[in-house]
């Protein structure tokens, strides 16, 4: 490769923004939030769609209606096509924001509500901070991992209130942990590809990448023939297909594009809260005031870590 296309390969295409005191730009801030709000409606929804579909044909078959969306929205725009090692990347982010995570909390969803569920994935603001001080070299500050760590205390604190204690975690958590881990790779390494191509580009082209994968298991789902649901089932399955796993992204990458990855992510600290609301009301599940206390103590908890400085 010639010095001059590495210097073009490496320039983010497309993401300056305005840059907030301490280096933070405030849009990736506001992108980041959208994401998030856009996220906060998987849990929910995934419980109402799997309650009478298949789960894995839920979370195979949002990614598999997604990248659809994903080659009509690239062969109108006419991106250009990712080189060399970029493919092997975008293979990483389809393992974990689009094979894994989905499919993972599918099954966990069949068996705890998603109020639980909610509180485990708060785990995953840290889990990518992780991920992005191991593989983007970035380098928060100790009042970062302090804020952090309070955030990931209040969710274990409010998992074991309202379940009788951390020692009462059902077999569905590990699924839950499982897509945390799988997910916080694939949204550090989803967000240096989007700096390098784009932050819809990067989503649509791994869930071009996946669909090998994910149509034989979407057809695995199907089973005997096509499942007999009702319209909020689909409706679920829809907004699953059409916003979390594809327009969400488009918001979250480029937030977490334009960065810094660990401090951006840590936004996602809001997302049980309000998960646990969206369950509320639109399942009926029991809200408290520890839901409350706990509420109020993730987003103190995600404000102090936005606002710590991160070389």
């Amino acid at each position: 490769m010639k010095p001059e296309n590495s210097a073009i390969a490496t320039t983010p295409p497309v993401l300056s923004g305005p840059i907030a005191p301490h280096g933070t730009s405030a849009a990736g801030l506001v992108f980041g939030l959208l994401g998030v709000l856009a996220f906060s409606f998987t849990l929910p929804l995934t419980r109402v769609a799997v309650s009478q579909l298949n789960p894995l044909f839920v979370g195979a078959g949002r990614a598999v209606v997604a990248g659809l969306l994903a080659i009509a929205v690239l062969a109108v725009l006419r991106q250009r096509v990712p080189r060399g090692r970029q493919w092997l990347r975008l293979a990483v982010v389809g393992a974990g924001v689009i094979a894994g995570f989905p499919i993972l909390t599918s099954f966990a969803l069949q068996s705890v509500p998603a109020a639980h569920g909610a509180v485990v994935i708060g785990l995953l603001p840290a889990a990518t901070a992780v991920f992005a001080v191991l593989r983007a070299t970035e380098r928060p500050s100790a009042r970062f991992w302090l804020a952090s760590g309070l955030g990931v205390a209040a969710v274990a604190g409010f998992v074991a209130l309202t379940n009788g204690g951390l020692d009462s975690l059902q077999p569905a958590d590990l699924l839950l942990v499982g897509a945390v881990a799988l997910a916080a790779i694939g949204y550090g390494e989803g967000a240096l590809l989007a700096r390098e191509l784009g932050s819809w580009q990067t989503i649509c082209w791994a869930l071009i990448v996946a669909l090998p994968v994910m149509v034989p298991l979407m057809l695995a789902g199907l089973g005997a023939g096509w499942p007999e649901a009702d319209a909020p089932a689909w409706l679920a399955f829809g907004y699953l297909a059409g916003v979390s796993m594809f327009l969400g992204f488009f918001a979250w990458y480029r937030g977490l594009a334009i960065g810094p990855i660990a401090r951006v992510s840590q936004i996602q600290l809001v997302q049980p809260v309000l998960t646990i609301a969206w369950a509320t009301l639109l399942l009926g599940e029991r809200l408290d005031l520890i839901v409350l206390i706990a509420a109020l103590a993730v987003i103190l908890c995600a404000a102090g870590a936005v606002r710590a400085r991160i070389r």
